[in-house]
């Protein structure tokens, strides 16, 4: 059982004016095998709380603290929060020239378990991964994410969880850009690997599309850089049906 807990998070960003704080004092736990869904208007800090916890350097920690088994993450550096356990799946991953999909993959896998996994093996773990999700084995010689439409990034990133195997997974907006088919295919994965490794997962969207696949056990308001409400899934669906303009007036 693994438990990321947030307490009191402040974060700032320098403008041309001076510090701008975004997050204004963020609680939140998620545990092993829980699936927290944060949902709010453009704007309201959803992708800076992402980011501030794997540890973007263009976001300052002003406050609060954010551990991960207890032990504190904002001492860490970015890859020692991953060895730690937290995955984050980007809106808009990047483009890495130079190195393939394959390589890419082994080589986080060999950061995080201490040692390079056995070739036949991995390779076998790779081929049942992508086929799992619908990817030709060809991609897997391709650059990292360059030239990939926003489905193959997806997909890409939901294949990087199913075979890392993190504690606690945060994906943010993972829905954007897909169609109906992709949207399926990635969700379908981002449960696999729940079910698998009882997973803990923080997903950040706008819409309830994607809770459809993906069955909150909890649903967190964020309106002006807090959790202004928290409940159930029937939350969501009051979202959908109402929108965020009570909120934000707030």
């Amino acid at each position: 059982m693994s438990t990321l807990e947030i307490r009191g998070l402040k974060v700032s960003v320098d403008t041309e004016n001076g510090p701008v704080e975004i997050l204004k004092g963020v609680d939140l736990t998620i545990k092993s095998g829980e699936t927290h869904a944060i949902m709010g208007p453009n704007g309201s800090g959803k992708s800076t709380l992402a980011y501030s916890i794997a540890g973007h350097p263009k976001y300052q920690i002003t406050g609060g603290t954010v551990t991960l088994d207890g032990v504190d993450l904002l001492d860490m550096t970015v890859d020692e929060r991953a060895r730690a356990g937290l995955f984050l799946a980007m809106q808009y991953p990047v483009e890495v020239p130079g190195v393939s999909v394959s390589n890419f993959l082994r080589t986080a896998a060999t950061a995080l378990r201490g040692e390079a996994p056995k070739l036949r093996t991995w390779v076998g773990e790779v081929k049942s991964a992508m086929a799992a999700l619908s990817m030709d084995p060809s991609f897997a010689e391709r650059n990292v994410n360059e030239g990939f439409s926003g489905g193959e990034k997806k997909r890409h990133e939901i294949m990087q969880l199913e075979l890392l195997k993190p504690k606690i997974a945060i994906l943010d907006e993972t829905d954007s850009g897909l169609d109906v088919d992709a949207l399926r295919i990635v969700s379908e994965g981002v449960v696999r690997a729940k079910e698998a490794n009882d997973l803990g997962v923080l997903l950040i969207t706008h819409y309830t599309r994607i809770l459809r696949y993906i069955k909150p056990d909890f649903v967190h308001v964020f309106a002006d850089g807090r959790i202004v409400e928290e409940g159930g899934p029937e939350l969501a669906e009051k979202l959908e049906a109402n929108g965020y303009a009570e909120y934000v007036s707030k």
